[in-house]
């Protein structure tokens, strides 16, 4: 029995061409990914299941060329040409879905996948919209990664006849302590043991799941930001607000604008991933995380590199711990050997340190000229650059999962597993789970239907997840990564750390918690020396903007800033003279910078280098005064990723 009375996927992809075809009128590049998104969904009109390759060619989408630098301009004035009013409340269009899904990485696909699995199954049907912000499937996808097939096989019980790019498998494991100039072997924790898993480009294997969604029947619209969530007038989520198009920098509307679509949902599924612009506030508003409780994140910092074949290994991986981060400050690095003389090689940094005048970014170029990494990079050719936030906070950092009308799966609600360095398998984990129960809601039990249009409360998927292989490994190295903030110790935190992965697997009657949210731990700059970094080699290390121009990265330059402080004088006045301007040097992008102001001589102000931004969310989470939120910009803007 189907209960649900809303349009057919043919009736709702036309309604919504329109409006997205004149987004794609008012970018300031016609040819950029909103066109892209209405000729995908023109194709899902027509019914035609295209490669992502053949939708490329057919679409004729323009990739703009990669920026060496971006320098963002002084704010006009309130006289704009071309504005017509104020951005403030607008008719928009209303599509009605049984699920919407925020979000096109692991999580948001594999619940989108289970659903239609799951219809087909019973020879019935539930209507799904998948939106990302992303110019197309995977361009804003970045990991290690080596992952766990689990939860891909339960989707696709023979992924490697349909040609899953997961092509190399993991075949040795090394964990090294590195000083400065020496490497020397650890023994290798269990349960960072790779045996039965895949060195992947998540990019590339998230396009693919996109691709299996497209031929289900979910309707994939990439190049697709979620702006705002829409409540209903009992509090329950309703669905949410596609991003405005054709607004200046001054937010105001220029002749081009057009309004975002509003897209409901009988359940709205958040997959935004790590510190996601609306889950944040969700969380607030919904009071999902209790008091005191809080996330705690690191940030990656990749690259992935052709390298001399004498040099390659296929399927090894080497973990690293130790230089170039200090004892006091908690990470390591990675190096995984691919396919086709390819090595993805990184840096992870816990964004818990201290010291304001640590550069993630620069800590991975002193990675980078580790003899170990050198002698591996040398001779070799950079092929992308990347970074991203990660959650670190495990169990006790967990909020309440569902809510009225929609829950949270994936890294935005944080399921990555810190002492494997892996969260895939459980992001793709939750959005399974999330489906079965979205499904048995409206399908089976006919919830949210005519008859019955009380919100749907997901209760039971939180009920599965405490029963399942993510809630299992969660509780089990819940203690490791907050054992380096008690009296232990960062070296008794390590030493803790052997024992309960080793002998007590998380079996003891208490569960640590993590001290202070990442913000709260920079100290004051007088606490501290300056780092001196060497400069780059231009061979194996690299400055800054020359690494930004291996993203992709492109924003519009005429629509506002979406990187929105709550007080334009806070940098300048606490940031700067107290913590020395640290936005200059968490960001791994070069967005921000204090510079000469030209009106007052002998002053800094702060700049914001907007276009420059890979969406790695670092700022908001790091920033000490919490004055940068981080928010979407136009639809399809920001990296544009390969082999990540």
């Amino acid at each position: 029995m189907y209960c649900s009375n809303t349009p057919a996927a043919l009736g709702r992809a036309k309604a919504f061409v329109r409006p997205l075809a004149a987004h794609a009128s008012s970018a300031s590049q016609i040819c950029n990914t909103s066109v892209g998104s209405a000729c995908a969904i023109g194709a899902a009109v027509a019914g035609q299941q295209r490669t992502k390759l053949q939708q490329r060619q057919a679409q004729a989408i323009c990739y703009p060329s990669p920026r060496f630098f971006s320098v963002s301009h002084v704010p006009k004035s309130a006289a704009t040409e071309e504005t017509v009013e104020k951005v403030d409340e607008v008719e928009r269009e209303v599509m009605e879905y049984d699920v919407v899904i925020v979000g096109g990485g692991p999580a948001g696909l594999s619940a989108a996948i289970r659903l239609k699995q799951l219809a087909a199954k019973e020879d019935t049907d539930i209507n799904v919209v998948l939106i990302e912000k992303g110019g197309e499937i995977g361009a804003h996808t970045l990991s290690g990664a080596c992952i766990e097939t689990g939860p891909l096989e339960e989707l696709f019980p023979d992924w490697k006849k349909q040609g899953a790019p997961l092509n190399q498998p993991a075949l040795e494991d090394h964990m090294k302590f590195l000083t400065e100039s020496n490497a020397f072997p650890l023994p290798h924790p269990p349960q960072m043991n790779n045996t039965g898993n895949y060195i992947v480009s998540l990019s590339n294997v998230v396009k693919w799941l996109g691709e299996k969604a497209e031929e289900l029947g979910v309707d994939v619209f990439p190049g697709t930001a979620a702006a705002k969530v829409v409540y209903s007038e009992d509090g329950s989520v309703r669905g949410i607000i596609t991003n405005d198009a054709g607004v200046d920098k001054e937010f105001k509307q220029k002749s081009t604008f057009t309004p975002g679509i509003e897209l409901h949902g009988k359940i709205t599924l958040f997959a935004e991933g790590c510190h996601g612009s609306l889950t944040k506030g969700l969380i607030r508003k919904l009071k999902l995380r209790d008091e005191g409780k809080f996330q705690t994140y690191g940030i990656g910092i990749k690259e992935v590199w052709e390298v001399d074949p004498e040099k390659h290994s296929p399927g090894k991986i080497v973990h690293t711990m130790g230089y170039p981060l200090d004892y006091k400050t908690y990470g390591g690095g990675f190096i995984y050997h691919m396919e086709d003389n390819k090595v993805t090689l990184g840096l992870v940094v816990g964004l818990d340190y201290k010291n304001p005048y640590l550069s993630p970014y620069k800590e991975f170029q002193r990675f980078k000229a580790h003899p170990l990494v050198t002698n591996l990079l040398k001779g070799g050719n950079v092929i992308s650059y990347g970074a991203r936030a990660l959650v670190e906070g495990g169990l006790q950092s967990l909020p309440k999962l569902y809510f009225a009308g929609g829950a949270l799966i994936g890294d935005t609600a944080g399921f990555m597993n810190v002492p494997k360095i892996k969260g895939t398998h459980n992001a793709m984990k939750s959005g399974i789970l999330a489906a079965d129960s979205a499904y048995k809601a409206i399908i089976t039990d006919c919830k949210g239907s005519d008859s019955d249009d009380a919100p749907i409360v997901l209760s039971e998927y939180e009920e599965t997840f405490k029963n399942s292989s993510i809630y299992k490994e969660l509780y089990e190295v819940r203690n490791i990564r907050p054992s380096f903030h008690t009296g232990l110790g960062i070296w008794g935190g390590i030493v803790w750390s052997g024992l309960d992965s080793i002998v007590l697997k998380g079996r003891v009657p208490f569960t640590f918690q993590h001290k202070n949210p990442d913000h709260a731990m920079l100290e004051p700059a007088a606490m501290h020396k300056p780092i001196d970094y060497p400069k780059p080699d231009n061979e194996i290390t690299f400055d800054i903007l020359t690494s930004v121009s291996r993203t992709g990265t492109n924003h519009a330059e005429d629509q506002p800033v979406h990187l929105r402080l709550a007080d334009k004088t806070v940098e300048i006045r606490k940031n700067l003279p107290e913590f020395d301007g640290p936005e200059q040097r968490f960001c791994p992008a070069a967005v921000y910078e204090y510079v000469d102001d030209e009106a007052n001589p002998g002053k800094k102000r702060f700049q914001i280098n907007s276009q420059n931004c890979i969406h790695c969310k670092t700022c908001d989470i790091k920033d000490p005064a919490q004055n940068i939120n981080w928010t979407v910009p136009e639809g399809g803007d920001g990296p544009n990723y390969v082999d990540t």
